[in-house]
C-alpha cells in the first residue's frame, strides 16, 4: 500500500471471474479488506486462502433485494465499516430489440441495473454516517454510443449511468464519491460465459444485430484490455482525492469516446438554429 494511506474496506460484486476477480487480488495485495461475492463462492475460496483474514466470502444473487441489504449490513459487521462499493456483476444479452423476451429484458435490468441500485441504496446509510464513501459502478461501451444487437444490455447500463450522475450530485454534501468505469474490450470470459442470445433470428436484423453477434465471438480472446491493468487503473481513481466521474479504460473505448464527442457536437451545430427557434421568441 502507498505511504500514507488507510486500507480500505471493499465490497466487489461478481468475484468468481473477470473485472471482480481483478479487483479483488488488486485490492488485497496493496493491503486492503474486500468482501467478495458471487452466487457461488466456490471459485473464490483460493482468495479465502490466499489471504486469510483479510477476505471474507458472501453469497449474492444482485436480483434478491432482501440478500442485496443482507450482504451490505454483513460487510460493516464484520469489518467495522464500508470504503467502496464496487457494482461489477453483469451479463449482456445479444440480439435485436424486437427479438428480445420480456423475461430477457426484465432478467437484464434486473442484474445490471436493479442489483446495484439495491446495493447502492442498502450501502448509502453507512456513507451517510461515515461522511465518505464511493460507489464504483461498471458500465460498458455499449453506454457510450450503443451497437445494434446490444439494445437491452445497453439500455440497462445507461440507466445505471443516469442513476450515478443524480447520486454524484446527492452525495457531495455527505462526501459521497461515485465512478462509472466504462471499459472497452477487455480479455475476461465475459463473451464466452457471460453473454446470452434472443431465441430468434429474423433476417430483417441479420446485417445489424446478427452480424454483430457473429463479430464478438470472432474478438473471444483477443481483447486487447488486460483485466489485472484495469484493476490498477480503477484503484489510481478510488484513491484520487478528485476522482473522475468517468473512468474511461483501453484505446477502444477512449477513441470510441472522442468519436461520440465529435459527432455529437456536429449534430449540435448541424441543428443549432432549429434547436433555439423552439423557445418563445423575444
Amino acid at each position: 500500500m502507498n505511504a500514507g494511506m488507510t486500507e480500505k474496506v471493499w465490497l466487489i460484486t461478481g468475484c468468481s471471474s473477470g473485472f471482480g476477480r481483478a479487483l479483488a487480488e488488486a485490492a488485497l495485495e496493496r493491503g486492503d479488506r474486500v468482501v467478495a461475492t458471487a452466487r457461488n463462492t466456490a471459485p473464490l475460496l483460493e482468495l479465502a486462502t490466499r489471504w486469510p483474514g483479510t477476505v471474507h466470502l458472501a453469497e449474492l444473487d444482485v436480483t434478491d433485494t432482501a440478500q442485496c441489504g443482507a450482504v451490505v449490513e454483513e460487510a460493516v459487521r464484520v469489518f467495522g465499516r464500508l470504503d467502496v462499493l464496487a457494482n461489477n456483476a453483469g451479463y449482456g444479452l445479444v440480439g435485436a430489440v424486437e427479438e428480445s423476451t420480456p423475461e430477457q429484458i426484465q432478467r437484464n435490468f434486473a442484474v445490471n441495473f436493479f442489483g446495484p441500485l439495491a446495493l447502492i441504496r442498502a450501502a448509502l446509510p453507512h456513507f451517510r454516517a461515515a461522511k465518505s464513501g464511493h460507489v464504483l459502478n461498471i458500465s460498458a461501451a455499449a453506454a457510450i454510443a450503443n451497437y445494434a444487437g446490444f439494445g437491452i444490455y445497453g439500455a440497462a447500463k445507461c440507466a445505471l449511468e443516469g442513476v450515478s450522475e443524480s447520486l454524484a450530485l446527492e452525495g457531495r454534501a455527505f462526501g459521497l464519491k461515485v465512478t462509472l468505469v466504462q471499459p472497452g474490450p477487455f480479455r475476461t470470459d465475459f463473451i464466452s460465459r457471460g453473454l446470452e442470445r434472443t431465441p430468434s433470428g429474423l433476417a430483417e436484423y441479420e446485417g445489424s444485430s446478427g452480424k454483430f453477434g457473429k463479430f464478438l465471438g470472432t474478438i473471444d480472446g483477443k481483447q486487447p484490455g488486460d483485466p489485472a491493468r484495469a484493476a490498477q487503473a480503477i484503484l489510481q481513481a478510488v484513491d484520487a482525492e478528485k476522482p473522475p466521474q468517468r473512468l474511461v479504460l483501453g484505446k477502444y473505448a477512449l477513441e470510441k469516446s472522442r468519436r461520440t464527442l465529435a459527432q455529437r457536437e456536429a449534430e449540435l451545430r448541424l441543428w443549432e438554429e432549429t434547436a433555439l427557434s423552439a423557445d418563445f421568441q423575444p
